[in-house]
């Protein structure tokens, strides 16, 4: 891990680069106040998830001059992030003698900096496991038209099997409710997934400034979604939607029902990624996409 000495003295202040602090919660408004303004709305660049899942890329974190640099892990590989800028030449050619690979380079840094980074001789290509998928938030509240007409169907159909449902929105007196459908989406499932970001995810929900749902029928919680806005309020990134599977149409319905409660000043609502997952990546096709929030990887060619 690349702390470089650091103590932890100025708690919740960035180190300078070549400095790097782990990411803890202290950074929560140091961070909150760079990542909100980004246009892209890129759904791993908002302090929720990058704490969510600090442990498990082993995240730390650095500024050079006013670019943010986040480091992290995953399998054997270090990697990079700079979420709003591209750093200066030099920082930028010692975080690839660092690091295997530079990640999640967002659209709008890909397309302002493209003369830049082709002169320092640094390819960037598309990152499609990780494009996040964008969504008209009308288009899932109200699933139009014929391309919808299987999602109302399961809609209609959960309906019509289970007429006494309800849902209300995530509070602390519902929390337990959400916890125990997460312990039983893990024992269904049989292994952890995104089980411990999930369940710290509901534990800090009000810290973490986030908003979610819980879904009943005959009384038991049988599903919750979780998730914040992000690109200055116009999008809203869906983080955890967890349900009871053998309930049909309950993912369906929940999409819906979520999408019409957020307020109509949310356009988009964004879907997060497949990483590559073939079945995932079917499944969040068919809800046709109004588009997605394009990624980018770097590197130089010889590395």
């Amino acid at each position: 891990m690349c702390t470089n000495a650091y103590d932890g003295a100025n708690r919740g202040i960035i180190p300078a680069y070549p400095t790097f602090a782990p990411l803890d919660f202290t950074f929560q408004a140091a961070l909150h106040e760079r990542l909100y303004p980004l246009p892209d709305g890129v759904s791993e660049y908002t302090f929720a998830n990058l704490y969510l899942f600090r442990n498990r890329y082993h995240y730390v974190l650095s500024l050079h001059k006013e670019c943010l640099i986040l480091s992290g892990e995953r399998g054997d590989a270090r990697f990079f992030m700079c979420p709003g800028d591209v750093p200066e030449k030099e920082a930028l050619d010692e975080l690839f003698r660092t690091h295997a690979y530079w990640k999640g380079i967002s659209e709008s840094v890909a397309t302002a900096n493209q003369e830049c980074l082709a002169q320092w001789g640094i390819a960037v290509t598309e990152d499609r496991d990780n494009f996040d998928y964008l969504y008209l938030r009308t288009d899932l509240a109200e699933l139009p038209g014929k391309k919808y007409h299987k999602k109302r169907n399961l809609v209609n159909a959960f309906l019509s099997a289970y007429p006494n449902h309800a849902h209300a929105p995530l509070t602390g007196e519902l929390l337990p409710d959400a916890m125990t459908v997460l312990n039983r989406w893990r024992e269904d499932k049989g292994e952890a997934g995104d089980y411990e970001a999930a369940k710290e995810a509901l534990e800090r929900f009000r810290d973490l400034g986030m908003q979610g749902r819980v879904f009943y029928i005959d009384g038991n919680p049988v599903g919750w979604c979780l998730g914040e806005t992000v690109a200055q309020g116009t999008s809203f990134a869906l983080h955890f939607e967890k349900a009871l599977d053998k309930f049909k149409g309950i993912y369906q319905f929940m999409n819906q029902t979520f999408a019409s409660s957020l307020p109509e000043t949310l356009r988009y609502i964004n879907r997060e990624q497949d990483l590559g997952d073939e079945g995932l990546r079917q499944a969040k096709m068919t809800y046709r996409p109004w588009g997605f929030v394009r990624k980018y990887t770097g590197h130089y060619p010889s590395s």
